[in-house]
């Protein structure tokens, strides 16, 4: 249980990072951005009064070859230029496609004149310029370098938690398989000994009693070990009335819970839904849920199994009084080693999920709980 609190913890601290470092960003992108507007804002006054002493007399020759140097250095920031009426004088650095130029500069004079105001080319008495600017491609580059970084890292992000999500799963498939396929052998010697012992039991007539309830753990051993057997495998689906699946493990469970704990089914209005699945696997997680229930109710308290259809689908709801469990634990108690039990492995909740989803094309989860009044998990399964 701590292992994913600390979990959370570093994903917690990973993202206030990540959205520090974003925002960094920003910021320090919108400053130097502003700084360069004004530089270029002071560009264009100077390149406007440049054109205001070129079109004044009495300047010399070296005033004007200063002049129209300041104006042929303006290579990036766009300009229009236009006349007291309106009428577009000339233009610069415009980005204009071919065969409607004169269309694509009235264009972009009304954008200019909706988002600024002009700045004013004083030419002499009554004569007067009025000087539109945009931000350089420079600056509308440094204007979506942010975005566009935040983007990169972000995908870059994705794909390696996706990667490493990957390739966890891959390994802890791999220990699952190995795990399960260990057990089923261990447990198979001792087993197949253990039926021979029984059938030696039985030819003493007064040993009869003791053999048959020896015989039924054993063939209990020999269910275990065919659940183990099958994890890694694709099991075998048949079509099976669910409720004589669920009845079959039920009056096991019964007859091994205290008397304390009450158990019900309500097959609703059709009891004998068909489904496919494997009945081996099926019962391991019927079980493992009833087994849950009975540590959360404390030995005292009901379980109530619903089973209804809908939309092609058969629900199974499992049901405890018990402890109940909060919100942020729905999902987690999932994960393989989740585990509120001092001495549990934190496998039974993973397993039965995996058995649903991976082998049966169904779903698994918390369909709701309330602290103190009790649990439901929800069981999907696809009508046969």
């Amino acid at each position: 249980m701590n292992f994913y609190t600390h979990k959370r913890v570093w994903k917690l601290f990973l993202l206030i990072a990540a959205v520090t470092i974003g925002l960094f960003t920003l910021i320090y992108t919108d400053n130097l951005t502003s700084e360069l507007k004004e530089k270029e804002r002071k560009s264009v006054e100077i390149w406007m009064q440049a054109i205001k002493q070129i079109t004044q007399s009495g300047a010399g020759e070296d005033e004007l070859a200063l002049t129209l140097e300041i104006i042929s250095q303006n290579t990036t920031i766009p300009i229009i230029i236009i006349d007291a009426d309106s009428t577009i004088n000339s233009h610069r650095n415009l980005q204009l496609p071919e065969g409607n130029e004169k269309a694509a500069i009235e264009k972009e004079l009304k954008r200019l004149m909706a988002r600024m105001e002009p700045l004013v080319i004083d030419l002499g008495p009554n004569e007067r310029q009025y000087l539109y600017f945009d931000d350089s491609i420079l600056i509308k580059k440094l204007g979506w370098f942010p975005i566009i970084q935040l983007a990169i890292v972000g995908l870059f992000i994705t794909i390696a938690y996706i990667a490493f999500n990957g390739a966890r799963k891959a390994e802890q498939d791999q220990v699952w398989v190995g795990m399960s396929k260990e057990t089923a052998h261990q447990l198979g010697t001792p087993t197949s000994s253990l039926l021979g012992w029984v059938d030696l039991l039985k030819l003493k007539e007064e040993n009869s009693e003791l053999a048959l309830e020896l015989e039924k753990d054993v063939r209990r051993l020999q269910v275990i070990t065919d659940r183990f057997s099958k994890i890694g495998a694709k099991p075998e689906l048949s079509e099976q009335p669910l409720i004589l699946a669920i009845d079959e493990i039920i009056d096991y469970l019964r007859r091994r819970t205290a008397s304390n704990v009450n158990i019900t089914i309500d097959t609703g209005r059709e009891p004998y839904l068909m489904v496919n699945i494997n009945k081996v696997l099926f019962q391991w997680v019927i079980e493992n849920l009833c087994k849950n229930a009975v540590d959360a109710i404390k030995g005292k308290g009901s379980i109530h199994i619903a089973i209804q259809q809908t939309n092609g689908h058969v629900l199974v709801d499992i049901s405890d009084t018990g402890k109940g469990l909060p919100r942020n634990q729905f999902k987690t108690i999932f994960r393989p080693g989740y585990t509120t039990k001092p001495r549990g492995w934190g496998l039974g909740l993973s397993l039965a999920r995996r058995i649903i989803e991976g082998y049966h094309g169904g779903k698994l989860f918390v369909k709701e709980s309330i602290p103190g009044k009790g649990t439901t998990f929800r069981l999907s399964l696809p009508k046969a």
